[in-house]
């Protein structure tokens, strides 16, 4: 018997088109990412993806080309800046040097990007986790992070900038006193107004969408697919 999830995918109208496009899927595998891959060939687009393992990789790539899909690979621990660029290297021969699918920020060094992170983000995490001992051990301990707007609007050649002060916001928030408990899965899902676990297609759909001619209009959006959790929070 089919879900509630299940019933509304089949009934989603395939009104895109991506043929003729390129995309890059890092994390094309498995889960989410895997999803995305089959999305966007299921669209049109030709596709390179990347695993850790080729064993993961080859499994993968034989059921796309039985499907039909243009889809490639290369394994790739995108961990390592050696290994990126070399995954940048194919994709670049495979596409003629051209590709419509991929958010970036080129004019960021490895470097430059690792030393604003590690400023702005590393080096106030691992200060707080050194303090926190000390701040325990007090009766009034605080922590106050100095963030910028830049971690909460978009600005002009601030993206890493804006980036590690957006995960600075984010980290001071998950560092507030909680009460710990462990959530089963019941507890999230009478949280979500949708009363379920999202399918891993409903993000690759919206992927999908996002990259097509159809979403021309839509830039500098943070997009909550998350069955409307976000309304509720853990109220």
């Amino acid at each position: 018997m089919a879900t509630i999830a299940e019933e509304v995918i089949g009934q989603r109208p395939k009104a895109r088109s991506l043929k003729g496009m390129t995309a890059l899927v890092t994390g094309g595998t498995r889960g989410i990412g895997q999803a995305i891959v089959e999305e966007l060939a299921g669209d049109g687009a030709a596709v390179h993806t990347c695993s850790r393992t080729q064993a993961d990789l080859d499994r993968c790539l034989q059921q796309w080309h039985t499907k039909g899909y243009r889809v490639t690979g290369s394994v790739c621990d995108v961990l390592h800046p050696d290994q990126r660029l070399s995954l940048m290297e194919s994709v670049s021969s495979l596409f003629d040097g051209k590709l419509n699918i991929l958010k970036k920020a080129p004019e960021v060094t490895c470097e430059e990007f690792s030393t604003i992170m590690g400023t702005n983000f590393d080096a106030t995490y691992h200060l707080c986790q050194l303090s926190y001992p000390l701040l325990k051990a007090s009766t009034l301990g605080s922590i106050v992070n100095i963030s910028s707007i830049s971690g909460i609007v978009s600005l002009p050649y601030t993206s890493v900038y804006g980036a590690s002060k957006g995960t600075l916001n984010c980290q001071s928030r998950m560092h507030a006193p909680l009460i710990t408990f462990i959530i089963a899965a019941k507890a999230i899902t009478c949280r979500i107004p949708l009363e379920r676990i999202g399918e891993a297609s409903e993000i690759s759909s919206w992927v999908a969408f996002l990259c097509s001619p159809a979403a021309s209009y839509t830039t500098g959006q943070v997009i909550a697919v998350d069955g409307g959790l976000t309304i509720n929070g853990f109220n």
